[in-house]
């Protein structure tokens, strides 16, 4: 790797970082913390990055001892991970000081976490971006020793996304009418176009999260996994989409899949479906009433951010709905094993047992469907086979409070839920 392009290459990326605009979000970063953020294409990992280096900078750091690094930059695509030193040395030659590293998209160099290990071993403060799940595979975690904090970066929350907006609210003004009438504007389209950051930039919204699609799509999934069968790819993804709300058995999308045309086995199916999990596409939500082997085969998958999934759907709002609820779930509680459902001879759509909490994701809660007696009949079945402190209905626009002899089952609305 030659030095002198590495020096333009670090001159440009520093340079550029105070060009950018930065909606703080919703994260504390610890003084002495090296961090590894991972998530989905453009969910704003780099945001945060950009948002640590104009908090050090405000506090004083010097811009001669920021190392930013963007591995997306093609004049880097020969560098290897021996070349990784470099940046170092390079740095050093150029400013004479211990630099702290921001390594953005890090995972396009094989083999950088044993370069990230011997960083946090000689003391450097680093931060790390990474698109690639994998990343925080076993084998990679243990290879860097506990010496980073990971952290899982989503699109915006929908206080996030209002803060960006530059549509603020205070909790104590919530219920009034101009406030109200305003965050539910901006609800409507974080429910119908979902939270990637650079989304809120573009007035044709659907062509912008069709390009994000295919770059997951195209080249963090078919490319790098030499999935060559996107005709497959295509139908499993819309397939998924459209059956959300319910568990999906790998022998069933491989056999819908086959009928419409294309023959695939079971094993591919499920390495597909590894694939966009690793890619952050999709995350499951595993049944806690299952069996080991049902809880493996038959999860709920969910679209991190409902825009993406909205490409999918043509009449998809109580899908949209559910979605949102789950990802809102997983954000707050975590990926492993945090958030369930269950499902044995009746259905809760969630249940989180950090908090011993049920809840039902429900769009419409309408007496005359019977949808309202199953809704809470199902809470109480729960509650009496596991742990529930707190059972929740979310709904579009109920909001009120049951009590049914010693249980209590609170009914509101889902954009003043994602607000707590």
């Amino acid at each position: 790797m030659d030095k002198n392009i590495l020096k333009t290459v670090i001159a440009d990326n520093t340079a550029g970082i105070l060009d950018y605009k930065v909606v703080p979000r919703d994260f504390h970063f610890e003084k002495f913390g090296n961090y590894v953020f991972v998530g989905m294409r453009r969910a704003g990992k780099s945001y945060l990055l950009y948002q640590r280096i104009q908090e050090l900078l405000a506090k004083g750091t010097k811009l001669q001892e920021i190392l930013y690094i963007n591995f997306e930059d093609e004049r880097l695509s020969s560098m290897k991970s021996s070349d990784l030193n470099l940046l170092l040395e390079t740095h050093l030659e150029m400013y004479g000081i211990k630099p702290i590293l921001f390594l953005d998209e890090i995972q396009n160099i094989k083999g950088w976490e044993k370069f990230a290990r011997r960083l946090a071993d000689t003391k450097h403060r680093v931060y790390i971006t990474g698109s690639n799940a994998k990343m925080l595979s076993k084998d990679i975690q243990t290879t860097l020793g506990g010496r980073y904090i990971a952290i899982d970066v989503y699109p915006y929350s929908f206080k996030e996304y209002l803060n960006a907006c530059n549509t603020g609210f205070s909790h104590q003004h919530i219920f009034s009418t101009q406030s109200k009438a305003r965050i539910l504007r901006k609800f409507n389209d974080y429910f119908s176009f979902g939270g990637l950051p650079e989304s809120l930039i573009f007035s044709s919204k659907r062509d912008y999260l069709t390009g994000i699609f295919q770059k997951i799509y195209l080249g963090d999934i078919a490319a790098r996994h030499s999935a060559n069968n996107l005709f497959a790819l295509r139908i499993l993804f819309k397939k998924l989409a459209e059956s959300l709300k319910q568990p999906v058995s790998y022998n069933r999308i491989a056999n819908i899949i086959s009928s419409a045309g294309t023959k695939i086995s079971t094993n591919t199916i499920i390495n597909y479906i590894d694939h966009a999990k690793d890619a952050w596409l999709i995350l499951p939500v595993q049944n806690i009433a299952g069996k080991i082997v049902e809880k493996e085969s038959k999860p709920k998958y969910y679209y991190t951010d409902n825009g993406i999934l909205n490409l999918f759907l043509l009449d998809g709002a109580t899908s949209l709905f559910e979605n949102l609820v789950a990802v809102n779930l997983l954000r707050k509680h975590g990926r492993d094993d945090s958030v369930f459902f269950y499902n044995k001879d009746f259905e809760v759509d969630f249940y989180v047992p950090e908090t011993a909490t049920a809840i039902q994701a429900c769009y419409n809660l309408d007496n005359a469907s019977g949808t309202f007696d199953r809704e809470v009949n199902a809470l109480l079945k729960v509650s009496k086979i596991l742990e529930c402190k707190k059972m929740l209905i979310v709904t579009s626009e109920v909001e009120k409070t049951l009590r049914i002899g010693n249980k209590r089952i609170e009914i509101v609305p889902l954009w003043k839920w994602l607000l707590r």
